[in-house]
């Protein structure tokens, strides 16, 4: 099959950011968040009881604005994606933000009226049909719990109608930054202006050592360069967020992303604790790693660089190629999720063209009232793109199996969204390995497959003790970039135990994940869903194809109970438990004892 390397957007809007269709439907937003607004303020619990037939009106029409906003929120964020010089996709989102605060703002006069409801009361409301839909009363029970802390209607609504241009105008700025920045990188001679996400491939990714070092020396020049602007940026953009959590009470910079990922600090600490006592295998595999390209110790640089021993050559795949093989192996596990991912690809759902003007990075992005998803790349290529491709196809089938759901009850945390997609690229990476033809083509993929760990032990730890500190830090000064930058030092060597002849100081500055306004601490649900992904995946090896409606049913629930009711109910575990996390980092370090093994003759 032939699969095209654009996503078609014109489906969705026809016409892109001058879409008529986006015109109207953004209009319509206008009128539907007004009778939200309406229909909200009039609403009296007291005078609605007991069938609450007005509050099914109010959660009807919530759907529809939160499905609306959701829709032109993806398909602008897309276009502006795609082509990151497009004015007018970022003033379209400018004004959505807008809107997205008058939505905010019903939405806390919902949730306070809610909480000061009588627990009678409040029993009587669950006992609706609306509230029985699957996952409501869990979310209705987590609005509550949460709505607690709110301060009075009018000071939320100061605080959502400032954050339009302050903290969510942090985050655009970013990407506004970003969007002006090109990599100088000479070659053949000539000097060739490289976007971010054109350099990050190619330095990433090259075989070639040298290209690799003059790629890094650039790229943390131009970033180093930069770093005030960046620095500006994260200090608003956290002191805001610190801010906003003292207002409401709240002293522990943890609390919120811990709340947003239904998860105990307990798991987090074990997750963590179990990873911090096994980095030795993980030093050792980059130390070897090192030595098989003639150095003593891993630089920066080189820690994803592919590792081609003997006469092997690294095998390509062209876009149709990583197509195919993601489709076939992924029908060995389901049928289901390979039937999906073909329709994906048939149905243009992908942006994968290698060409300037796009952003650096990958997503998926959902849209809610299509009932579709779409997976933005750019793609190279190279083993580690087909797995990248098979994790946002796991994001975008975890959404489809979730669309009949209310919408209320499809709002996965960011750790068991991760899930899914490390859960497919497990199938792809395994897929590879199984069918290496020699040693060295083995060495090649256990290296791939094991990169992924020192991302999520190693590199995503350094982003959270980085993060941490910051946000310590943050609390009590505004920080210089040089001070910034000396806290991603530290975080880095204390992560990687001090085991890498280079670092990346400014990474910070380069990576977008630091900058998202809507998540805090994008960092810890990466390794959790990795880990947990890897616990499925061995309960799934066990049972195979038998396992394809029970692992549908477990995305299902992701939305509707905390982590910790969802691992106990799906696979039996308790999360707090070293146990869990040890069995998983336990499967890796196989792997990193194969490699160690394979690779004694070339040293």
């Amino acid at each position: 099959m032939t699969y095209s390397l654009t996503w078609d957007l014109d489906s969705i809007f026809d016409g892109g950011v001058e879409s008529e269709a986006l015109k109207q439907r953004i209009l319509l937003l206008d009128d539907q968040i007004t009778e939200y607004q309406t229909l909200v303020t009039d609403w009296n619990p007291d005078t609605d009881k007991p069938e609450f037939k007005q509050f099914e009106i109010i959660m009807t029409v919530q759907e529809k604005v939160s499905n609306g906003l959701g829709q032109t929120f993806s398909f602008v964020n897309a276009i502006q994606s795609a082509d990151v010089s497009n004015k007018e996709a970022g003033s379209l989102l400018a004004g959505l933000y807008t809107k997205h605060t008058g939505f905010q703002n019903a939405e806390v006069l919902l949730t306070k009226k809610l909480t000061s409801m009588p627990d009678a009361t409040w029993s009587q409301l669950l006992e609706t049909p609306i509230a029985k839909k699957q996952g409501v009363t869990f979310n209705l029970e987590e609005t509550r719990h949460t709505g607690k802390r709110l301060l009075s209607e009018e000071e939320e609504t100061i605080i959502n109608q400032l954050s339009t241009d302050g903290f969510n105008a942090w985050s655009t700025h970013y990407d506004t930054i970003v969007a002006n920045i090109t990599i100088p990188f000479e070659e053949d001679g000539e000097v060739i202006e490289l976007s971010v996400g054109q350099a990050f491939n190619k330095m990433m990714s090259s075989a070639d050592s040298d290209t690799r070092k003059r790629l890094f020396d650039k790229w943390e020049e131009v970033w180093s360069q930069q770093a005030p602007l960046f620095a500006d940026t994260l200090n608003h953009l956290d002191g805001y967020r610190l801010t906003n959590n003292k207002l409401h009470g709240i002293t522990d910079h943890l609390q919120i992303p811990l709340e947003y990922n239904r998860m105990q600090e307990k798991t987090l600490t074990a997750m963590w604790d179990a990873i911090a006592a096994n980095k030795q295998p993980f030093v050792d595999f980059l130390t070897r790693k090192a030595n098989l390209f003639g150095k003593e110790k891993m630089e920066w640089q080189d820690q994803d660089a592919p590792v081609i021993l003997g006469d092997f050559e690294e095998k390509r795949y062209t876009f149709n190629e990583a197509a195919d093989f993601i489709i076939e192996n992924f029908n060995n596990f389901s049928p289901k999720m390979a039937d999906f991912a073909k329709m994906t690809f048939e149905k243009s759902w992908i942006e994968a063209e290698d060409r300037p003007g796009k952003r650096p990075g990958g997503y998926c992005t959902g849209f809610p009232e299509s009932q579709e998803s779409r997976i933005f790349m750019t793609y190279g290529e190279s083993v580690n793109e087909v797995s990248t491709l098979a994790h946002e196809l796991g994001h975008a089938y975890h959404s489809h199996v979730m669309w009949d759901l209310p919408a209320i009850s499809q709002d996965y945390a960011m750790n068991v969204a991760e899930t899914a997609s490390t859960f497919a690229e497990l199938i792809v990476s395994d897929a590879t390995l199984k069918q290496a033809s020699s040693t060295e083509e083995k060495i090649n993929l256990l290296d791939i497959k094991i990169q992924n760990a020192i991302a999520m032990f190693m590199n995503i730890h350094a982003r959270f003790i980085f993060e941490n500190n910051y946000h310590e830090a943050r609390k009590h000064k505004v920080l210089t970039d040089t001070e910034i930058t000396d806290l991603m030092l530290e975080a880095q060597k204390e992560s990687y135990k001090d085991s890498l002849e280079s670092y990346h100081p400014h990474f910070w500055a380069s990576k977008l994940h630091f900058y998202i306004d809507s998540v805090p601490f994008y960092n810890f649900p990466y390794t959790f869903g990795y880990l947990f992904s890897l616990g499925i995946y061995a309960h799934a090896a066990k049972q195979g194809k038998s396992f394809e409606d029970e692992y549908v049913a477990l995305l299902r629930d992701t939305a509707s109970m905390t982590t910790e009711e969802l691992a106990l109910k799906h696979l039996g575990i308790d999360l707090t438990k070293p146990d869990f996390w040890q069995a998983g980092i336990d499967i890796i370090i196989k792997d990193v004892n194969e490699f160690l093994e394979l690779t004694k003759p070339y040293v």
